[in-house]
């Protein structure tokens, strides 16, 4: 990667517990991670995937479960609610830890990164499993702080993706590509996209001061181009336009800005 991405604050707080199983004849465990959103009221659960290792075939099965019905019970109750009824239910065989806080950029990383250090470790195998996050928070707005580039940790990638070496993540601050890429938003893209690039959402670099620094934007791409008789072209114009119709579109010059990646999607 180029020095293409850049980071700066604007953390929330989480809320997680943690899920205990303290079956007959056996020690207890932590088997999964509630964290929620106390903002949104929205949670997220992850489980370990097996049990056969802890419990008996028929608990096991029932544990395998667990999951999907903690997922649908926070989508229908919400996750206070729910978080609220497995406090004051749980049995001694499933237990719930006290809440604690925690600072959230993404709250699927986070939760990975909570299930890893307390339940089991999670193997990273780059760009099969995960991919690159790097330090940007791209604006969408006007053009992002000047700062320095740095690849910060691997995140998992969503299911269903073919998984290359020109992918990473990387964060969305501003509102101006609302509701398609939400403010603060962790997002998917492709590095140093190839073909033609109109229409297409940008992550554009302007160059900064100092070698190793830049500023950034994430718009849509338009431009305008002018033929001579020798079937040469160059941009008459490049036209940066945002989602958000309260946001006005701008032109920039050619010659001070680079296309450093494609956006692809948001993943949270």
């Amino acid at each position: 990667m180029p020095a293409s991405v850049v980071s700066i604050s604007g953390r929330r707080e989480g809320t997680y517990v943690l899920l205990e199983a303290a079956l007959p004849g056996r020690l207890p465990q932590n088997i999964g991670v509630l964290l929620i959103d106390p903002a949104e009221n929205r949670g997220w659960a992850r489980l370990r995937p097996r049990y056969d290792d802890l419990a008996e075939p028929d608990d096991a099965e029932v544990l395998e479960a667990l999951e999907d019905d903690i997922r649908a019970k926070l989508s229908e109750y919400g996750a206070e609610a729910y978080l609220q009824s497995i406090e004051d239910s749980l049995s001694n065989v499933l237990r719930v830890s006290q809440r604690q806080t925690v600072a959230v950029d993404a709250f699927t990383r986070v939760l990975d990164r909570l299930y890893g250090e307390n339940v089991e470790p999670v193997p990273v195998q780059p760009f099969r499993t995960h991919v690159p996050l790097y330090s940007l928070r791209a604006a969408a707005g006007s053009l992002g702080e000047e700062m320095q580039s740095a690849a910060e940790d691997w995140v998992r990638a969503p299911e269903g993706i073919r998984l290359t070496p020109d992918l990473f993540v990387a964060h969305v601050v501003g509102k101006s590509m609302e509701p398609r890429i939400p403010d603060g938003s962790l997002n998917l893209f492709r590095a140093n996209p190839t073909g033609s690039r109109q229409n297409k959402i940008l992550l554009i670099e302007r160059f900064g001061v100092l070698d190793d620094t830049a500023r950034y934007t994430v718009k849509r791409y338009t431009s305008k181009k002018s033929f001579s008789d020798e079937d040469q072209w160059r941009h008459e114009q490049i036209r940066l336009e945002p989602l958000n119709p309260e946001f006005e579109a701008w032109d920039v010059d050619p010659e001070g800005f680079a296309v450093v990646a494609e956006w692809l999607r948001v993943i949270e």
